[in-house]
């Protein structure tokens, strides 16, 4: 059997060296299959395109969000029957099981990997600025003032945000939740968008003041996923969002120094409704593969993916792997499993993380107590679309109105939630 499966693009020799390790475990633990290896990352912009024209790797991932929809329309191959013979099958936690099940549970797509957003920042910058990289802001209000200083003494973006590939809507949803909000309400079969509410107006309004009162969110006002990684790993942004466990990519794809790296949780308000917006990925395998390819997969998502969550030798394995080849090990994570589960996981990696947890403090000694919120589950990459140029409006014109860029979104919005 013949098996496609997705690496990511742009990784450091290194990590491709780690990645092919694991590849030639799995064949020589799997003698019957021959892997072979495609570049893949999931971008909003591109994907659609990619699963329409039978480009993608027979074993691929996407987005916690896209779960639903390709369920749904049957877009990805059924592999419940074979999941639910995997001996961890029932330890999955089961607010991230969902995201890759139907409505009678059964289980289309597997979690791999779950995450709460948190606050990436510079401790170089921080330094350079005064400020103290173990102490970072926990508040809005701290928020704004460090970008400001950093940006006053360092002449970097003091902070910065995706804007683009519907990550403008990822983050200031994100924002949002911080703050109380939400961006849709969800009634039985009903869904009403919420998107012009207090909360994403005074998200807005922040950014609006940091951009051009305080001038200290630099000069670069189109980022995504793949140009803000970039940007922070080689020292041009002081602080940013993006998904707690994101140091991995940051160091395999753009070689950060890990001196630099810090990790703090986002910033919630003084709001019951507050909470962290909580996301992750799920394994999917290619609608287009027959059934010996389907068998295949599912064996490749069990080794490669949730055999080091749920394996004490296996997790050994790759921890070594990834640690003889200089990747980084242990990065701060959400459970896919239940808490034995994840706890045992720790335990047995314990000897080869190499990641600076100690500069993750700030992140995982709180991200923990913090109420995580699933993403909004209706039209949720379309939503966030129409999202990215209301952000982007707000950062590039001074003169934006925010009442009216708000009224046009939420019309917007509703016409996408009332058509599912």
């Amino acid at each position: 059997v013949r098996l496609a499966v997705a690496v990511d693009p742009g990784l450091e020799p290194a990590a491709l060296d780690a990645f092919n390790e694991r590849v030639a475990q799995f064949e020589e633990e799997n003698p019957d299959i021959a892997v072979e290896v495609q570049e893949y990352n999931w971008t909003a912009t591109t994907f659609t395109a990619q699963l329409a024209s039978s480009t993608l790797p027979d074993v691929f991932t996407v987005p916690f969000t896209d779960g639903r929809g390709l369920i749904e329309r049957g877009q990805i191959a059924p592999i419940g029957d074979r999941v639910a013979e995997l001996p961890y099958a029932d330890s999955f936690n089961p607010n991230v099981a969902a995201a890759g099940s139907d409505a009678d549970g059964t289980m289309w797509a597997v979690p791999i990997a779950a995450y709460g957003q948190g606050l990436h920042y510079n401790r170089t910058l921080f330094e350079e600025a005064g400020l103290n990289p173990d102490d970072p802001p926990t508040t809005w209000e701290e928020v704004r003032e460090a970008a400001k200083t950093i940006s006053e003494e360092t002449g970097q973006a003091g902070y910065a945000m995706m804007t683009s590939g519907n990550t403008g809507g990822w983050i200031l949803t994100t924002h949002a939740y911080t703050l109380g909000g939400r961006t849709e309400a969800v009634d039985g079969d009903t869904a009403t968008a919420t998107i012009d509410t207090p909360q994403v107006r005074e998200a807005l309004e922040l950014l609006h003041t940091m951009r051009w009162e305080d001038d200290s969110m630099g000069a670069e006002f189109l980022y995504e996923w793949d140009s803000i990684n970039q940007a922070f790993a080689s020292g041009r942004i002081g602080m940013h969002i993006s998904g707690g466990g994101n140091y991995g990519n940051l160091y395999t794809q753009n070689a950060i120094d890990p001196d630099d790296y810090g990790l703090a949780a986002v910033p919630l308000a003084d709001d019951p409704d507050a909470g962290v917006l909580g996301g992750g990925t799920l394994a999917v395998v290619s609608a287009d593969a027959e059934e010996p390819v389907i068998d295949a997969a599912v064996r490749w998502i069990d080794f490669f993916y949730l055999g080091k969550l749920t394996d004490q030798d296996a997790a050994v394995l790759n921890a070594r792997t990834q640690a003889e080849t200089g990747q980084p090990v242990g990065m701060p994570e959400l459970p896919v499993f239940d808490q034995d589960t994840y706890d045992a996981s720790r335990e047995w990696i314990a000897e080869y993380v190499n990641v600076p947890l100690d500069q993750m403090a700030p992140y995982t000694e709180a991200v923990f107590g913090q109420p995580l919120l699933n993403e909004p589950t209706r039209s949720t990459q379309e939503v966030y679309a129409l999202l990215d140029p209301v952000v982007q409006a707000v950062l590039t014109d001074e003169d934006a109105d925010i009442d009216a860029l708000l009224a046009r979104a939420q019309e917007s919005a509703q016409h996408l939630l009332d058509q599912e």
